[in-house]
């Protein structure tokens, strides 16, 4: 059993995506994701697929990179639009059998619903996709500094973000070794009935805790061998400044909110 998760993973490249301060990107795509739940028509919904077709092409990611960093969610939105599909009772039935059936409104919550999830998942990846663990952070704490004037840590909640990214995939890799481990001592891992599946998932949970711990006591031992303190006055070896790129991406950016707003309020008068 194959266990590949890239989200998280930072994918270099010299694209304008790329180009884009980090604020911009980490702003616009809370934005972006915030949106993409307000697609209720069908005109919002080209809207936002338009739109993030539209980013993907100005970061130059490649298909398959995007396609496994969001796999496991398309797979989770998939279930959830059959599911809708055949049990939303909304609109004039389509077909019929038994206690299932599929209406025209059950086929747009399934079709609506499921995209705009799949543009928020896209949102955040290409953003997870064209930014750096240390940019994510520098922008988190940009976005978190007004709370060390209330006495919060902003900063601490910034870099336990940005290292919750990148343990994502250090985690994965651990899991899938973990797993390997038991096939090959004869675990009977997805093997009979799902109590027993699940039971045999126990010993795996164990060890990844304590790996986890492992890996916690080594940042700990890092982060005081290099005399961390948090909450200490840092500066920047590459100080963040809005160029006149990042104020055209927010032009944008408005734009399309503007747009969507408008798509919905024109559907409703119709």
């Amino acid at each position: 059993m194959a266990l590949r998760i890239s989200m998280g993973q930072y994918l270099p490249g010299d694209s304008p995506l790329h180009r884009l301060d980090p604020r911009v990107k980490l702003g616009g795509t809370l934005i972006l994701v915030l949106s993409a739940f307000g697609i209720a028509t069908p005109t919002q919904l080209l809207l936002g697929l338009a739109g993030i077709v539209a980013l993907f092409a100005c970061a130059r990611v490649p298909l398959a990179k995007v396609a496994a960093s969001i796999r496991p969610v398309v797979a989770i939105l998939a279930f959830l639009a059959v599911f809708n599909l055949f049990f939303v009772q909304e609109g004039e039935p389509l077909w019929r059998w038994g206690v299932l059936g599929i209406t025209t409104g059950s086929v747009r919550v399934a079709v609506i619903y499921s995209l705009r999830l799949v543009i928020a998942t896209l949102a955040a990846a290409l953003m997870l996709l064209t930014t750096t663990p240390t940019q994510i952070t520098d922008a988190c704490d940009a976005a978190l500094s007004p709370l060390a004037k209330l006495g919060l840590p902003g900063h601490e909640l910034a870099m336990v973000f940005s290292l919750m990214l990148r343990f994502i995939p250090t985690l994965a890799d651990e899991t899938q070794a973990i797993l390997d481990a038991q096939t090959m001592r004869g675990a009977p891992i997805g093997e009979g009935p799902p109590l027993r599946r699940a039971q045999s998932l126990i010993p795996v949970l164990i060890a990844l805790l304590a790996s986890s711990a492992h890996h916690a006591d080594g940042l700990a031992r890092a982060l005081d061998a290099r005399s961390y303190v948090g909450g200490a006055t840092r500066s920047h070896w590459h100080p963040m400044r809005m160029r006149p790129r990042d104020w055209l991406a927010l032009a944008l950016l408005a734009a399309y909110v503007v747009a969507l707003v408008a798509a919905g309020l024109l559907a409703v008068t119709l």
